[in-house]
């Protein structure tokens, strides 16, 4: 007489197996990890280690960041500006609509940033634009954009003193910590 296994209880069974397999070592784990001051000491050491890592890979890709948008800035710059009032129209209202398609996607706010810049040279009243993006564009871009700035310094952005309406003899205010 043969006795049938039905592959249910054979499935069961392999998961209990597996399921007290990894709460044993849970427990082995969790006991190295309280009682053995070394183990204590290679895991503070290896999370050390990772978060040295990550550190280091976030200041280089911040480093990377900054030298591509130098080389746009340079790029729009040699690439030159329209300096006809309808041709800034146009110029604007088309890089406008780029940047905020290309805002869009994560992996494109550099590019979304560059075409918020160009529209920002043709601009009339840079400060006024930079008011209506700092509403409407979103954070990532927004300084992004705050970085080509600073970097072409030829914007006259206002509001650091030297516009009219500024408060450009000191500050009379009480400041709110």
């Amino acid at each position: 007489m043969s006795v049938s296994v039905r592959p249910a209880t054979i499935a069961l069974a392999t998961l209990g197996a597996l399921t007290t397999g990894f709460l044993a070592y849970a427990a082995y784990f969790d006991h190295k990890r309280r009682t053995d001051p070394e183990f204590r000491k290679n895991l503070k050491r290896e999370s050390r280690r990772i978060a040295k890592v990550a550190k280091e890979e976030a200041e280089a890709q911040g480093a990377n960041q900054k030298r591509k948008i130098r080389e746009l800035v340079n790029e729009a710059q040699e690439e030159g500006f329209p300096t006809n009032v309808e041709e800034k129209e146009s110029y604007f209202m088309n890089e406008v609509g780029r940047g905020e398609v290309l805002c869009q996607n994560d992996k494109t706010h550099v590019e979304a940033a560059l075409c918020f810049f160009k529209a920002l040279k043709v601009y009339p009243q840079p400060g006024d634009l930079i008011t209506i993006y700092d509403k409407t564009v979103p954070k990532k871009v927004l300084d992004i954009v705050a970085e080509m700035v600073a970097f072409d310094g030829s914007i006259p952005v206002g509001g650091f003193g030297d516009g009219p309406g500024s408060d450009a003899g000191g500050s009379t205010g009480a400041v709110d910590d």
